[in-house]
């Protein structure tokens, strides 16, 4: 019996790429992503969670990592809502991740509908195979030690991306999240300097927005 744990990391920075992490393991397998200690990615230290990675991809049967660029975030939100987005993504995982199980912390509103949304789109995609179970739950980091890895494995991805994003463009703009006053100054002095935002923004954000009409 193949379980699987799927969590996103970067869902509302207004820079940087979106990383949908899943992980796979065998069920009798999973008390040992809990005694290895994870926990909600957010909870946890930098430092900590790199740590907890290694450890997870060890003990994993698999894992994965979708990532969805600004670009691809911004031309997508012109068809469609970020939580069809979302399904968009964890679908891609589970594409790639295939499961008996599926655990997913549920990136809309209705945690029921975000799963049925995942199981009609597994069903269009496999219509003669027997659908896995989805459990589809707010705030299932912290229920399930499989959705737990996959949030670690999001983050640590992200965090990666992100600094190198920082190298590249030589300036650090802090989280890029927009409650960030690091991030908000890095936007405005850059839009001040080059007169348009850099292609590491998620230009259909309103915070890009904001400082463009400014």
């Amino acid at each position: 019996m193949k379980i699987v744990g799927i969590d996103e990391a970067g869902k509302g920075p207004v820079i940087g790429p979106m990383c949908i992490g899943g992980v796979r393991i065998d069920k009798s397998k999973s008390n040992a992503l809990k005694n290895l200690g994870v926990a909600d990615s957010k909870k946890l230290s930098p430092k900590k969670r790199v740590h907890l990675a290694s450890q997870i991809k060890k003990y994993a049967d698999d894992y994965f990592v979708f990532e969805v660029s600004p670009g691809q975030i911004d031309e997508l939100r012109k068809l469609m809502t970020m939580n069809e987005i979302m399904v968009l993504g964890f679908g891609n995982v589970i594409e790639n991740l295939p499961g008996d199980e599926i655990y997913v912390d549920a990136a809309d509103v209705k945690e029921e509908r975000f799963g049925k949304r995942l199981l009609e789109g597994y069903l269009k995609n496999h219509p003669d195979s027997v659908a896995p179970t989805i459990v589809s739950k707010h705030g299932a980091d912290d229920l399930f030690p499989v959705v737990s890895a996959a949030s670690i494995v999001a983050k640590v991805r992200r965090d990666e991306l992100i600094e190198e994003l920082k190298k590249d463009i030589g300036v650090d703009f802090g989280s890029g999240y927009p409650s960030d006053p690091k991030t908000k100054q890095f936007l405005k002095d850059w839009y001040d300097e080059h007169g348009s935002l850099p292609d590491i923004v998620r230009h259909s954000w309103k915070t890009a927005q904001n400082i463009v009409e400014k």
